[in-house]
């Protein structure tokens, strides 16, 4: 956009519609409570003491067609760190419920979120805007709605990192520093300590979520429950026509087909969300709340960065799927008063499923530079590759993004896979060579995982050969699809330790290479290196807890 066409924040045209359309919390006090009957209450951020602002996504404002503030706008400064408040802002926090960790967990809601209003941005669209990290809630029973930087700056890099990779996701616009203090138990054994105190400004066309109508039928709120739906079908699912005898059933349809599609890209990227509850899961098929997620980084479908999951490993990397369809599920539970139709029901979570093996199917034929992995042939080569790619201690990242390089035109046609002068000599070593920067530990690599790797990379060349795709053009396609740029967890912390002492240059770089995961940048490849050693083990690197 213009710079010409560019707005002050403060100077959006804010609008509240769901304020505006729904019945609201009558107590204006903000103190923790039980509500009925109410999707929201209505309540302002707490102000800070100090607000800085130390992080700015110049790519999201410039969509959104917003100005970054400086010294001569003070206003939107203010606005970003919960100190102002604009005359057309109806700000408040979301009434939702949900189930955690597989248990129905009751009334959640925004326990540290607060919604300032939505504006209509130009030809991007209407968006929400919303502080995390802005004071207590209404919603937030024990907690104090704050956030601490480490958390808020893990959020503001991945929500845009993923958004680069192709992954739905909700965006961050700004993270802020208040310059208070916020007491943290980090590791939940009795020693809290102060932290720094920050603010992330999440945006998202909604952020409406499973556990906003879980807790409407679980509350028998029916006529409340059937308003949201055609508000939501309304607002972001117009290709259904309200008034349809089907509309709720094809909305479960959508939501099923986004999140399915969501999830997939999660698990080509490799990334771990590490707490999918109900109440984490958008009803837009949007990846939201950065908690303790991480980053595949050995190959180990049995990983999850949440120590709060670390017996039970409900939120594995391998396990995503089977979660997401557990909570759509719980999702169907809400709408069957509005449908009464089990039927109906499980014609919609049929869709999930088959959404999903679609869409991970095309999603590692793509990573593999294979034409379609719905044979039995290359779902084996898939198969295969995952069990080696586990046995050997691999980094997932590096190895996709080294195997867009493999060069199979030189290979003569009429080979059979069976022929072992394929594997023999130099062509096998030289697969090794290629992948070798992958390995966490070459020294395992014993001779029959040696013969196993000589074994796979002659089928998959040969699986490769017969699509008849040229070396340049595969590459390119692969490249697309497998990214040479994460957001490594001990990137991310790497940033925090530096920020903690005031310097913002890591993030910021880190910021602006994440803008082009898929591009070979010169000059950044440290930044495409496996995890060092030093950080297997570390707080931030390996695992993380939900304390924020």
């Amino acid at each position: 956009m213009s710079p010409l066409n560019l707005k002050k924040l403060s100077e959006l045209p804010w609008e509240s519609r769901l304020v505006d359309r729904f019945p609201g919390d009558p107590e204006k006090r903000n103190f923790t409570r039980q509500v009925q009957n109410i999707t929201y209450s209505e309540v302002s951020p707490t102000a800070v003491g100090s607000p800085k602002l130390i992080g700015w996504s110049e790519a999201l404002a410039s969509y959104l067609g917003i100005l970054c503030p400086t010294s001569d706008d003070l206003l939107s400064l203010e606005v970003l760190s919960g100190n102002r408040i604009l005359p057309t802002m109806r700000p408040y926090a979301a009434r939702y419920g949900g189930h955690q960790f597989g248990h129905w967990a009751g009334q959640l809601g925004d326990g540290r979120a607060i919604t300032l209003g939505e504006s209509l941005c130009g030809a991007s669209g209407r968006f929400e805007f919303q502080l995390k990290g802005a004071g207590p809630t209404p919603y937030s029973r024990r907690g104090d709605g704050r956030a601490v930087l480490r958390s808020s700056l893990r959020e503001f890099l991945c929500s845009e990192a993923m958004h680069f990779l192709g992954v739905p996701t909700t965006r961050a616009l700004s993270l802020v520093l208040t310059g208070n203090s916020v007491m943290r138990d980090l590791f939940y054994d009795g020693h809290p300590k102060p932290e720094p105190g920050a603010i992330v400004c999440r945006v998202s066309p909604s952020f409406l979520r499973f556990g906003h109508f879980e807790i409407l039928a679980a509350q028998g709120e029916v006529s409340l429950l059937k308003r949201l739906a055609q508000f939501l079908i309304e607002d972001h699912y117009p290709q259904i026509q309200v008034n349809d005898p089907d509309a709720f059933g094809k909305l479960l349809d959508e939501i099923a087909r986004s999140t399915a599609e969501m999830v997939a890209h999660w698990m080509r990227v490799g990334f771990v969300h590490g707490v999918m509850n109900t109440d984490n899961m958008s009803v837009l098929g949007l990846t939201i709340d950065y908690g303790p997620y991480g980053w595949l980084e050995s190959y180990d479908p049995q990983w999850t960065p949440n120590t709060t999951d670390a017996e039970r490993r409900r939120y594995r990397y391998g396990n995503q799927p089977d979660i997401a369809l557990w909570n759509f599920m719980r999702l169907c539970e809400s709408f069957f008063p509005l449908i009464q139709d089990e039927a109906r029901l499980h014609r919609s979570i049929q869709v999930y499923k088959e959404t999903f093996e679609k869409s991970h199917a095309q999603m590692t034929a793509q990573k593999l530079g294979l034409s379609e992995v719905k044979s039995s042939e290359n779902e084996k080569i898939a198969d295969d590759l995952f069990q080696l790619l586990q046995s050997s201690e691999i980094d997932y990242t590096i190895f996709f993004r080294s195997l867009c390089d493999w060069k199979v035109d030189s290979q003569p046609a009429d080979r059979s896979p069976d022929d072992q002068s394929l594997v023999d000599g130099d062509r096998s070593e030289e697969f090794l060579r290629l992948v070798s920067a992958a390995f966490y530990s070459p020294e395992t690599l014993g001779a029959d995982l040696r013969g196993q790797w000589a074994s796979w990379s002659n089928r998959y060349t040969h699986q490769i050969r017969r699509d008849g795709i040229l070396d340049a053009e595969r590459s390119g396609r692969m490249k697309a699809a497998n990214p040479k740029y994460v957001l490594r967890n001990y990137l991310a912390q790497n940033a925090i330790t530096a920020a903690d002492q005031g310097d913002f240059s890591v993030m910021e770089r880190l910021l602006r290479v994440l803008k082009t995961p898929y591009d070979d940048l010169p000059h950044e490849e440290d930044l495409a290196a496996r995890r060092p050693e030093w950080a297997r083990h570390v707080p931030g690197c390996s695992a993380l807890s939900c304390s924020s």
